[in-house]
């Protein structure tokens, strides 16, 4: 796993966190081997760096504010990449209990991208799915980088339709640039494997909620993300395409500037998705991205998970079908402008 990652954007961020290092080793060497002078009590001689240690804090505290609340599209993807970002294995880690891990497609195989099984969230049974990308070499190699093949998404739907047997919820976490594009995965029906999943997944009698948490790319991120409610972490992306991929295919080129021309023009951050009404709704990450604090971006995340589904529960069998068809039926609509009228021609003209 990397120790240390810093983002072009951050190096503000970095330099300050360095200094409050510094400083607070400093105030604690001061009161290790300085010794009480008469008349002068210990708390005053450890008030001076104790003062510029809060000055750091709070300053580092304002650029972060500053740098995140106007993150650019391009910026929000590598956000999405950190590889200390929490994965599935981290959010089932600090909000689930009892997880009991299902593997194995019952067809060819187990694909370590595709994180399955069963554990408890807020106290309620269900079945968590997920991507995992790998968090060193070893594993990223294993996972390949978050990128499932075929057998990932039927053992996600095998387990899925266990779930629906046994009437448990179902919560899947998506974080992939894309399904694996390799020559096995594609002998093996890639595109079939996401399309019955997205088939089957629409017809599953039981409340699912999807969220990314990551990166949400393409098919990829479909073949798992049909449900009842979808969100998005506040920086992470969805989109029909990587910014890298869709460069290359307008620019033939993907560099710096065609990368972030490309992610301008996907509207692939959570407020545009938001905004077009692909996602129901934004769940807010700590202060600086969810790297830097795992634990509160999993209370944010079961929070939500649990508030929704205490309304979905409420609802039928039918209703739970009926309002996940309508609800992606909705996705694309748009109005048609009724053409000018034309004015009459004369003689003359």
């Amino acid at each position: 796993m990397s120790t240390f990652y810093q983002l072009e954007f951050e190096k503000k961020v970095t330099e300050l966190d360095l200094r409050i290092e510094q400083a607070q080793q400093g105030s604690k060497a001061l009161g290790a081997e300085i010794p009480a002078l008469p008349g002068i009590a210990e708390q005053e001689m450890a008030a001076a760096p104790a003062e510029d240690v809060a000055k750091l804090i709070k300053e580092r505290t304002r650029t972060l504010k500053r740098v995140y609340k106007k993150l650019s599209p391009w910026n929000t993807v590598r956000v999405a990449r950190h590889p200390n970002r929490p994965q599935t294995r981290d959010y089932i880690k600090h909000m689930c209990r009892d997880f009991c891990e299902l593997a194995g497609d019952r067809r060819f195989g187990d694909d370590p991208a595709m994180v399955t099984g069963f554990g408890r969230i807020g106290g309620r049974k269900c079945l968590i799915v997920g991507h995992q990308k790998g968090k060193d070499t070893h594993e990223k190699l294993a996972c390949h980088f978050g990128c499932a093949h075929p057998e990932g998404y039927r053992k996600a739907l095998a387990k899925m339709k266990l779930a629906e047997k046994f009437g448990l919820p179902i919560v899947t976490l998506v974080d992939t640039p894309g399904a694996y594009p390799g020559l096995g995965a594609e002998e093996r029906g890639q595109a079939e494997a996401i399309a019955v999943n997205m088939l089957e997944m629409s017809r599953l009698k039981v409340p699912i909620v999807s969220i990314v948490i990551g990166e949400g790319g393409s098919g990829g991120a479909l073949g798992i993300a049909v449900a009842d409610r979808v969100s998005m972490l506040a920086y992470s992306w969805y989109s029909v395409i990587s910014p890298e991929g869709c460069a290359a295919i307008l620019w033939k080129q993907a560099n710096e500037q065609t990368n972030t021309a490309a992610a301008d023009s996907l509207k692939l951050t959570a407020a545009d998705n938001l905004k077009l009404g692909i996602v129901d709704s934004i769940i807010k990450e700590p202060l600086g991205a969810a790297h830097r604090n795992h634990e509160e971006a999993s209370a944010n995340l079961e929070a939500w998970i649990t508030a929704q589904f205490d309304e979905l529960v409420q609802l039928t069998p039918e209703d739970l079908v009926n309002q996940r068809y309508e609800r992606f039926r909705k996705l694309g609509d748009y109005d048609v402008c009724p053409e000018p009228p034309t004015s009459p021609q004369t003689d003359e003209e």
